[in-house]
């Protein structure tokens, strides 16, 4: 047991009490988190529309999640994390519900809108609260352990929600309201304030400008950004493609319980042998692997090459998103961590705005087959910037190395608890 143990404690061991309620939160917020992956199939086969109006109402979904990634960013720095997180808990319960019995399809535009616009106030926040608590020595093992969670979350709802999605979709829509409020009970009882003292308060316009106007960080943003719109292809360009070839829902949801089991089993393997890597090699190899999960269904029509795909970007994904995360928390000052965080959130917001709205349209008039091939000239040309532009990021990464020593030693100073073991 003893190399068990030691394993455990590697991966997870050390960490402070507050960052595993902001877990354990996290895992119930995500049991049935079905919105994204199901709102295409619930508009267009419980709600008549075509693919390109699915589309549209998928890119105000996205819209909203442009909208709430700086705002909750905001608000995590001026009001304080834990307020921006129960804040959007609980708003976007209400319009998550709220899907469930809206038909008018102007009501549900406005209501997908809604219920990213306030349930993603959640996201900057909470990953604000990870850098607030950790120091930055252990925030990629943090980081990592936060994507597991997502994904051994989904990878149990997902396969439910599959199930449940051929009898009931407004059930979903319930469930996912449920989670977000029991989640919210659990940051309530357990998560205190975790923004640090000391920082003088950034005015909105001000520090979001200071944000953009890093270039290290906004040239990591615009390739992320890339290699997101041909990620999140899952949200609307494969489940057509998948029905078009007679696959329903409820071979959409295996495939997505795949890739979310296939993230449980590979993060924790992986995440020690990438320990240490050059971050822009780890994101070019990731911006690679999703252009080639997409770009082989261009094969597609059977299982078993969606199931491929599926397994090729899921390990994109294990390579690149714990890394990614990572750095911004790296590359942001203290007092603008929640707008750093912010930006970050909205680049998926762009990236679920646009990638809809491109693969309605490009399946529409071009077909499936060039908008695959696509993703995969996309992903090389991502997968080569990351490579080109590395210099400058590790240039600025050991400038503020050099000029925060103390904060590798430790977290600035924050009301949280006392470190405590996973199972906590």
């Amino acid at each position: 047991m003893d190399p068990l143990r030691e394993s455990l404690a590697a991966r997870a061991g050390g960490l402070p009490r507050a960052f595993w309620a902001l877990w354990w939160g996290l895992i119930v917020n995500r049991l049935a988190s079905f919105v994204v992956a199901f709102l295409a199939i619930y508009l267009v086969r419980e709600r008549g529309f075509a693919p390109d109006q699915a589309g549209r109402v998928l890119a105000l979904y996205g819209l909203g999640m442009i909208v709430a990634g700086p705002l909750g960013g905001l608000l995590a720095d001026r009001f304080g994390r834990r307020a921006t997180m129960l804040a959007g808990l609980l708003l976007g319960a209400a319009a998550v519900g709220s899907l469930a019995f809206a038909r008018d399809s102007a009501l549900l535009s406005l209501l997908a809108f809604l219920a990213s616009a306030s349930g993603d106030l959640y996201r900057p926040a909470m990953s604000a609260a990870v850098a607030d608590l950790v120091p930055p020595r252990d925030r990629p093992r943090a980081y990592g352990l936060v994507y597991w969670a997502v994904n051994l979350a989904l990878s149990i709802g997902l396969v439910l929600g599959g199930l449940v999605a051929e009898r009931s979709l407004r059930a979903l829509f319930l469930a996912d309201a449920g989670t977000s409020l029991l989640a919210a009970v659990i940051v309530v009882r357990s998560v205190p304030e975790t923004r640090p003292t000391g920082h003088a308060h950034e005015p909105a316009l001000r520090g979001m400008l200071r944000v953009f106007a890093d270039g290290p960080y906004v040239g990591f943003l615009g390739l992320h950004l890339l290699a997101l719109v041909v990620f999140t292809q899952w949200q609307l360009a494969l489940p057509v493609d998948m029905a078009a070839h007679g696959l329903g829902p409820s071979s959409y949801a295996i495939l997505m319980a795949v890739n979310c089991a296939g993230v449980v089993v590979l993060q924790p393997i992986l995440s020690p042998r990438l320990a240490g890597r050059d971050p822009a090699r780890l994101l070019a190899t990731s911006a690679a692997l999703f252009g080639a999960g997409y770009g082989v269904n261009a094969l597609g029509g059977s299982l078993a090459v969606y199931g491929l795909g599926t397994s090729l970007w899921t390990v994109g994904e294990v390579v690149g998103f714990p890394v990614a995360s990572s750095l911004v928390a790296d590359l942001a000052p203290p007092a603008l961590r929640g707008r750093y965080q912010g930006a970050f959130s909205m680049s998926w917001g762009v990236a679920f705005t646009l990638s809809p709205l491109w693969a309605g349209e490009a399946l529409q008039r071009l077909g499936a087959r060039a908008l695959w091939l696509g993703c995969l000239g996309i992903s090389l040309a991502v997968a080569f910037g990351h490579l080109a532009t590395a210099e400058p990021r590790r240039r600025r990464l050991a400038a503020l190395a050099a000029g925060r020593g103390a904060d590798r030693l430790a977290p600035e100073p924050v009301a949280g608890a006392p470190s405590a073991p996973p199972s906590a």
